[in-house]
């Protein structure tokens, strides 16, 4: 799932290297990966050290990508699909696990969030386009296909046996977020204090900016693209939020964005854009679509039963709504607003 809201995130740039003792600076680096627009920033002393960082960090996503893309055609996740219906595969370990994660939170949110989602995505045209809905049969039959609980693991075997033919698993819910927290952990590894991560719109960050301050991410808003909701200063947290004003069709004059409730094969509607802050980007990665799915009410109650976990979203009467526990501010035009003035 393509990460749909645009993130404004303010950094200093790096200055050109003086003589005399060494002082941080933001590295920030850009690449197209996952089929999305990834920035990542690091802190560093030196020149070395910052590019070094940031090209290792591009690196193992792109290795994350490459090993479980749907698009791929030599990716794990490909060849299970292949072979849904007929027999297992043969996984590697943090493929099984990632898989493993997916299905627990499938089971926390009643199936709100199915990686085998992808059963039924071709029935659908996401090209803001006017288009008819389809057929309730066949929804219905590539309905019968979404089933979180016919993903079958051995970890005996380490292997994934999808059990019905015309089965597909896609990760693209969670596979961002998952290379994001990857990522981070290379860089831990060489040293960097300090980062923020953006895969468009699945944001980590940790430490402090060069300068000493927090990291500044700004929530987009859906009616004006390329402009601001409001602002969060926040670090060591994930910030993921998605939309749907994007990737979208018509039909009888409603838009249907591109997140589909497994349950009924439909476009989740509702909400415009949901944004969750909690410590785990690849588990935030995960509830911004289980919210979407859910809906404003029901979305915001699952929230509200988890711990650590803070929630804004924006529905489609433009009205926004924060989770029971959200501690950061707001800025909005400059001034800080609390979030509980956000609250209904």
């Amino acid at each position: 799932m393509l990460r749909l809201i645009t993130l404004l995130i303010t950094l200093l740039l790096p200055v050109a290297a003086t003589a005399g003792p060494a002082h941080p600076r933001n590295f920030s680096k850009q690449a197209h990966l996952m089929g999305s627009h990834f920035t990542y920033t690091v802190v560093a002393d030196n020149d070395s050290l910052g590019w070094t960082a940031l090209d290792a960090a591009i690196t193992e996503t792109r290795r994350i990508d490459r090993l479980m893309s749907f698009w791929d055609s030599t990716s794990q996740i490909t060849r299970i699909n292949r072979a849904a219906g007929l027999r297992p595969v043969v996984v590697d370990q943090e493929v099984f696990d990632l898989i493993q994660r997916t299905l627990r939170i499938s089971e926390l949110s009643g199936g709100a969030f199915d990686i085998t989602f992808a059963s039924a995505d071709k029935i659908y045209r996401f090209d803001r386009q006017e288009h008819p809905l389809p057929d309730p049969a066949v929804r219905m039959a590539a309905v019968a296909r979404i089933n979180y609980r016919n993903v079958v693991l051995n970890p005996a075997q380490r292997t994934v046996l999808l059990k019905e033919k015309g089965m597909r698993l896609n990760l693209a819910g969670v596979l961002q977020g998952y290379g994001i927290r990857r990522a981070r952990q290379v860089l831990d590894k060489m040293g960097i204090k300090g980062g923020l991560l953006n895969g468009s719109g699945d944001i980590l960050c940790w430490g402090r900016q060069a300068n000493g301050s927090l990291w500044r991410v700004a929530i987009g808003d859906p009616d004006h693209p390329g402009s601001i909701s409001s602002w969060v200063q926040v670090t060591d947290v994930a910030v993921v939020t998605a939309g749907n004003y994007e990737q979208y069709f018509t039909a009888a004059g409603k838009v249907y964005g591109h997140i589909i409730n497994p349950a009924t094969g439909l476009p989740a509607t509702g909400l415009r854009s949901v944004t969750i802050i909690c410590p785990d980007v690849e588990l935030a990665d995960c509830l911004d679509e289980v919210v979407f799915v859910k809906g404003p009410t029901n979305g915001l109650a699952f929230i509200n039963t988890l711990k650590g976990v803070d929630c804004t979203l924006i529905t489609d009467d433009n009205h926004t709504l924060v989770s029971k526990n959200m501690q950061v501010r707001y800025l909005r035009n400059n001034a800080p607003v609390p979030a509980t003035a956000l609250r209904p």
